[in-house]
């Protein structure tokens, strides 16, 4: 596989958000407005792309039966990384979204990028597909957000846009709104894929070591 389909694949093919559907919670939680989208993506993508290249870098060393909380070590020292970057440096970013920044920690997108694939390939390679799936994470976010706040706010980015404003639907502002946004995105995804993002999503998932235990739960 080359360096642009390991980079590009997470961004199309294998969207974690819009065909994996994982990082569903601050998908929805933080998408109200694009500010918020695009702070969280940009801080989720950071969190990957380090968490992975330091996988991928010790992955000879970490012992087989503990690889999984080395691997949540990297991923929580970087959230904390993170955390104290945003509040410094973005301070009205750091507000808005909240504790949803500290559980970057438990967004299943960085550990499973580590455990598929920085556990298993070189330092570079990690680092490519830990970008195309922090790229593809923030372009979904964003999606969700220029829905939910153009027809939500009648806004872009808090600029107010007079002829959309008038046609809003306040609904989108409030917590039933993600869903409906997401829904609405993922018919939108699943028309133009002709189906495809879907059944390949269900395909992963049979593939997967704990597809059964997943299917006996109703996952």
């Amino acid at each position: 596989m080359t360096k642009f389909n390991i980079f590009s694949k997470s961004i199309i093919k294998e969207n974690p958000v819009l065909v994996m559907m994982l990082g569903l919670c601050p998908s929805l939680a933080v998408s109200s407005n694009v500010f918020s989208a695009l702070g969280m993506g940009i801080s989720t993508c950071f969190v990957l792309v380090c968490s992975s290249t330091a996988v991928s870098l010790m992955r000879k060393i970490i012992p087989d039966k503990v690889r999984i909380p080395c691997y949540i070590v990297f991923i929580s020292g970087f959230v904390a990384l993170t955390q104290m970057l945003v509040e410094a440096f973005a301070f009205p970013l750091y507000q808005s979204l909240g504790i949803f920044l500290a559980l970057i920690a438990v967004n299943c997108i960085i550990l499973a990028r580590a455990e598929i694939f920085a556990s298993k390939n070189n330092v570079i390679d990690s680092f490519i597909d830990a970008l195309g799936a922090g790229a593809g994470f923030t372009l979904a976010l964003l999606a969700i957000a220029l829905f939910r706040e153009a027809f939500g706010y009648g806004s872009f980015f808090g600029i107010t846009i007079p002829l959309i404003r008038e046609f809003r639907v306040p609904i989108l502002t409030m917590a039933p709104g993600g869903f409906v946004a997401f829904g609405v995105i993922i018919a939108i995804v699943n028309k133009l894929s002709k189906g495809t993002s879907k059944n390949l999503q269900r395909s992963r998932c049979e593939n997967c070591a704990a597809y059964g235990v997943c299917e006996k739960a109703g996952g």
